[in-house]
């Protein structure tokens, strides 16, 4: 007979992983997607395993339902939030799996930011239809018993999803060596308070959304093009209390970006995503970055501890 903890380990071994995914997919938040695979594991340990047929397809049906339950407050929750809102970041090594090249392309785009921002747009019930179907590739029998509509009503809010997505999300590969090339010319041009260089590593439609949360200083609203991105950045970047930040490379979200540390306290301030541009190959097109300190706690959870112990990787 199986213990109480073999079933818990179990648990966690072969379903929490994914069971998180979708969550996080779903909610936007790496905080409320581990309460939803506590949850599930909760209301699981009190069902009897041998009346489930399989408990893949249960507890990812469990987890659907209590993510929408979720959705369906979170406008309400997110009606007074201050400023730019913006999904937990998320970095890539946090996966704690090694796929191949075609599997993490698929990867970097199915939590990219602008991706999860897309995503935000949907009703509950269209994003869910859109998520199993799309990225988690259930047909839509199976997506009908989960979401307690028939097939043919999730086929249509899948396609009304989909259509919304590619109306705000471009999806475009991108090589390793260019992310590595605009991260450095984003790092240098930083370091250096060179406004001018800033603005030519950006397309000139770029994008700058900064999340504070209502919490830490950050420009309120979206801000759009290159050389007033540029000038906002430096000027920040260069106020005294800026001076020691310290930039580490990080792939955030799936997108090249970086971890900002304050050398002087040895606490994570920001994390940085750089979106390259659809539309100038060789450009940025958009900067997400996450400061509201609520959201970072994950990260820096992650990261292990006392961040003033890490080597520099660090640019």
């Amino acid at each position: 007979m199986t213990t109480p903890a073999e079933r818990a380990l179990r648990y966690d071994r072969e379903h929490a992983r994914s069971l998180r995914a979708l969550a996080y997919r779903m909610l936007g938040s790496r905080t409320e997607a581990e309460d939803i695979v506590q949850d599930a594991w909760l209301r699981w340990a009190q069902v009897d395993e041998s009346t489930v047929q399989h408990a893949g397809a249960y507890l990812s049906r469990l987890v659907t339902n209590l993510c929408l339950d979720r959705l369906r407050s979170a406008a309400a929750k997110r009606e007074p939030y201050v400023g730019v809102w913006l999904p937990e970041p998320l970095l890539d090594e946090e996966a704690g799996w090694a796929p191949g090249p075609e599997a993490q392309a698929e990867f970097a785009q199915d939590v990219s930011v602008a991706f999860m921002l897309a995503l935000e747009r949907l009703s509950p019930l269209e994003r869910a239809a859109f998520l199993l179907h799309e990225v988690f590739d259930l047909d839509f029998d199976e997506i009908g018993r989960r979401l307690q509509r028939s097939p043919a009503a999730c086929r249509q809010l899948a396609s009304r999803a989909r259509n919304h997505v590619k109306a705000d999300y471009a999806r475009r590969e991108v090589e390793q060596e260019e992310r590595e090339r605009l991260f450095a010319a984003f790092v240098e041009a930083v370091r250096s308070a060179d406004v001018d260089a800033l603005a030519r590593v950006l397309a000139e439609d770029a994008v700058m959304l900064a999340d504070g949360g209502g919490k830490v200083s950050a420009v309120p609203r979206p801000l759009q093009g290159a050389a007033l991105i540029a000038k906002t950045f430096i000027g920040f970047a260069t106020l005294p209390t800026s001076r020691a930040w310290r930039f580490e490379s990080a792939r955030i979200n799936g997108l090249p970006g970086c971890l900002v540390f304050d050398d002087a306290s040895g606490q994570l301030v920001q994390t940085i995503a750089l979106a390259p541009s659809a539309t100038e190959p060789g450009r940025i097109g958009a900067l997400y970055i996450q400061r509201n300190p609520d959201k970072l706690q994950g990260v820096r959870a992650a990261l292990g501890g006392d961040v003033t112990t890490r080597e520099a990787g660090s640019s």
